[in-house]
């Protein structure tokens, strides 16, 4: 937990590359919602 922390808030590449991996995580789930929502059947 503490190696987190510190990639988190020690650095400001820690900090981006979690940015980056959260925003993706955030991304490819909304892209599996709305593929589950369009192909549901009618």
């Amino acid at each position: 937990m503490a190696f987190w922390l510190d990639l988190m808030f020690g650095n400001a590449i820690g900090l981006m590359s979690m940015i980056v991996i959260f925003c993706t995580v955030g991304i490819m789930g909304y892209l599996m919602w709305m593929f589950i929502q369009k192909s549901k059947p009618e």
